[in-house]
């Protein structure tokens, strides 16, 4: 069965620290599998989920994504269980490498090796959230500690794996992948069969593929995808999205939304279930002739009625 959510601090919406939590709060009441909040430039995601959790009772919460480069993987560890305690063992820690640009001219950091800095991170970070004591020397982490977090029990860990090598490696390492500017083609035919072959192959379960999707119930479907062009339009610019659109034959952000009547965007979500998505992120955005509220109530219909898998 396909989980179905949606993103927090979309724009246009409420992007306050109470009005977060009540985003939750309103995604909870209406039904959804679960609420995703990015990592940028305001608010850290895992603080307002801790808080998010404390305020709700049943949906899942996840980070969508943590940068890793600026925080030790034994740092993030011990804030991600600590979250996790807050929301009741309801989180997934969704992490990613962020982008050259953020990590070396925002930060001052070596983004030069990112394969083998998240071979590296994974390994110690995944150690610690089960509570094991991880002793471990590499080039980018050496590492001697334990965690010990009451409570806490080991969330599901999904990277931001976007290209061939990361998608390999996540599904040797991780729980999963979360994918952003990733259309249905892409996720169909490049994301899907290679992170799930690798992780087979490591005899693990077959991973969580959660896919960040731009969504609007409209009358006019054209017009919002050139909305979605236009408000998501920087995405299209960062290499390694521009590098997804590219693999899936995407001119731009636009033509990976799914936009339409309610009918149509339900059979458009339905075709990431049969691509093999496990769970659906809708990033819910305005354009002219469309609907937050309708969005979300067929958002919430789909949730109620459930999406499964094909046999």
């Amino acid at each position: 069965m396909m989980r179905i959510g949606v993103m927090l601090s979309m724009p246009g919406q409420d992007d306050t620290l109470g009005g977060l939590v009540g985003l939750a709060q309103r995604a909870e009441r209406a039904g959804l599998a679960a609420a995703w909040l990015p990592q940028v430039f305001a608010f850290d995601a895992l603080t307002v989920l801790a808080l998010a959790g404390r305020e709700t009772q049943r949906i899942g919460l996840g980070t969508a994504v943590v940068p890793t480069y600026p925080r030790h993987p034994a740092v993030l560890a011990q804030q991600a269980l600590t979250a996790q305690v807050a929301a009741g063992g309801r989180l997934t820690l969704g992490i990613g490498l962020s982008h050259q640009v953020v990590i070396e001219n925002m930060y001052g950091l070596d983004y030069s090796k990112p394969i083998p800095h998240t071979r590296e991170y994974l390994t110690v970070l995944s150690g610690l959230l089960a509570g094991e004591q991880v002793s471990f020397q590499g080039e980018h982490y050496q590492v001697n500690a334990r965690l010990s977090v009451p409570g806490a029990a080991r969330p599901s860990v999904v990277v931001a794996a976007l290209g061939p090598d990361m998608l390999r490696l996540c599904g040797r390492q991780a729980d999963g992948t979360i994918t952003w500017m990733g259309g249905l083609n892409y996720l169909r035919d490049i994301a899907v069969p290679m992170i799930t072959g690798a992780a087979r192959a490591a005899g693990r379960p077959d991973p969580r593929i959660v896919a960040m999707v731009p969504v609007c119930v409209t009358s006019d479907a054209a017009a919002a995808r050139a909305q979605a062009g236009r408000t998501f339009a920087n995405y299209g610019r960062l290499p390694s999205y521009r590098a997804t659109l590219d693999r899936g034959g995407a001119a731009g952000p636009g033509d990976v939304a799914v936009a339409g009547t309610a009918d149509e965007v339900r059979e458009q979500i339905r075709a990431f279930a049969d691509a093999g998505v496990t769970d659906f992120a809708a990033a819910i955005f305005a354009a002219e002739g469309g609907s937050i509220d309708g969005t979300y109530e067929t958002l919430a219909a789909m949730a109620a009625s459930g999406i499964r898998h094909p046999v």
